[in-house]
């Protein structure tokens, strides 16, 4: 890594705004899993080409960053467009790794000519292919160790640097042309195509993922952490009972057998994530609940009945947090569709956070 002398004065990717941080999450969530299958067919010793979204207008069906992953034998995975034009991208990708050369594909949609190759919906998007480079890699690993990154190409040349908050890699004068125009285009460190100097660059912001910090390992806990990981999130489930807590109960889920309060207080939620208290014990959930208020957290949720929740707001009450501070808990968790079984309440409960979460995009 070169160390950033280039960005010294610049604030660190960190400073992104609540709203830009949930966007650039939920579309990187997708993103990310796309980029681990590729890295995983490159490592069986097949050659891979990635497409991304690199802008759109009007009603696109995927966002800017969204990614499709193409291997040699004509696998793929992810998305550009639906299915509107992924046929037409897969031939593109699949003449991308035969000549490993970058290009930039724009398809729109034509109302006069439905069966054409394009968006049926009406929107326009521009899309760059290149082959499966090791600063994909690299921003995958950043992700996963909670690390945001910013990968910068040339369009025209495929050349590219990339940088966090602390350092940068690659081409100096990629950063160079980027960094003279990032105080008006990339203000939010937000995924974007930007004209410099050289060229059009692209810049590619990748975020950790969403967080959801279940409090109680409980039945319903097992329901709600599976469930969310195939929603994206990374999912931390607290309990001090050791008892509850076991692999065996809740595999491949990160496990802290810690004070819920102290838990949340090293973890810091952040405006990415989001806390439920499903204990049902007050002991339990009541410092969780206190440190959450505490935070950033876009999203706070407790189980329990009207009564119970009256009961705890006056708990919360005498801790000091008044009735406007309680309103961030909602509560009883989760949309009201009548949900009986712990999948059901897991499924009304992702639900709620998702409304709550899109309404905060």
């Amino acid at each position: 890594m070169m160390e950033g002398s280039v960005i010294a004065a610049r604030p660190t990717l960190n400073a992104a705004g609540s709203k830009a941080k949930l966007a650039q999450a939920l579309q990187d969530a997708g993103g990310a899993e796309v980029l681990r299958l590729a890295l995983r067919w490159q490592q069986q010793g097949r050659r891979v080409a990635i497409a991304t979204v690199i802008a759109s207008w009007g009603s696109a069906p995927r966002p800017v960053g969204s990614k499709l992953a193409v291997a040699e034998d004509g696998d793929f995975t992810g998305s550009v467009s639906g299915g509107c034009v992924e046929n037409a991208v897969i031939t593109a990708a699949l003449a991308c790794i035969a000549d490993g050369a970058p290009r930039v594909l724009e398809y729109a949609g034509d109302a006069k000519f439905p069966w054409e190759v394009g968006l049926p919906c009406g929107g326009t998007i521009r899309v760059y292919v290149e082959m499966l480079s090791a600063k994909f890699a690299a921003a995958l690993y950043a992700r996963d160790q909670g690390h945001v990154i910013a990968s910068i190409t040339n369009l025209e040349t495929g050349v590219y640097a990339q940088m966090t908050g602390q350092s940068t890699s690659g081409d100096a004068e990629i950063l160079r042309q980027a960094l003279e125009v990032w105080p008006e285009a990339s203000s939010a460190w937000r995924t974007q195509l930007i004209s410099a100097e050289g060229g059009e660059l692209f810049i590619d912001v990748h975020r950790p993922a969403l967080r959801l910090m279940i409090i109680g390992a409980t039945h319903l806990a097992q329901s709600l952490s599976a469930m969310a990981g195939l929603y994206g999130y990374d999912v931390v489930i607290i309990d001090p009972r050791a008892a509850y807590l076991t692999a065996e109960r809740f595999a491949a889920k990160k496990l802290m057998p810690d004070a819920p309060g102290e838990a949340l207080a090293a973890l810091r939620p952040d405006a990415a994530t989001a806390v439920i208290a499903v204990s049902h014990d007050p002991k339990i959930d009541d410092p969780a609940l206190i440190a959450a208020l505490r935070s950033e957290a876009f999203y706070i949720g407790a189980l329990g009945s009207r009564k119970s929740h009256e009961a705890r707001r006056l708990r919360l009450g005498e801790a000091g947090f008044d009735d406007a501070a309680f309103a961030r808990i909602h509560g009883p968790v989760g949309l009201n569709i009548g949900a009986v079984s712990p999948p059901e309440i897991a499924g009304a409960i992702l639900a709620q956070i998702t409304q709550i979460l899109r309404a905060k995009e």
